[in-house]
């Protein structure tokens, strides 16, 4: 099996982990997460909620994750 080139400038990047411009509710780390696996945010934020509610230390978590992952550089389209 081969592999098919890449086409655009977009495939070649690796793609990045960052907060949400546009999918922000509090910071943009559920948004930003939900971009990155392209999935629909409203799963990964209701998926963090049961996470928080079963473990406790989820609200920690998102904060920290809030901290520490970087701003997207441009809006997404």
């Amino acid at each position: 099996m081969t592999r098919k080139a890449p086409e655009n400038e977009e495939e070649r990047t690796m793609k990045k982990l960052c907060k949400s411009n546009t999918n922000k509710k509090i910071c943009g780390v559920c948004g930003g997460i939900a971009e990155y696996l392209n999935a629909d945010p409203t799963l990964i934020r209701l998926a963090f909620v049961l996470v928080s509610a079963l473990a406790g230390s989820g609200v920690l978590v998102y904060f920290l994750a809030a901290l520490i992952m970087p701003e997207a550089e441009r809006v997404a389209e």
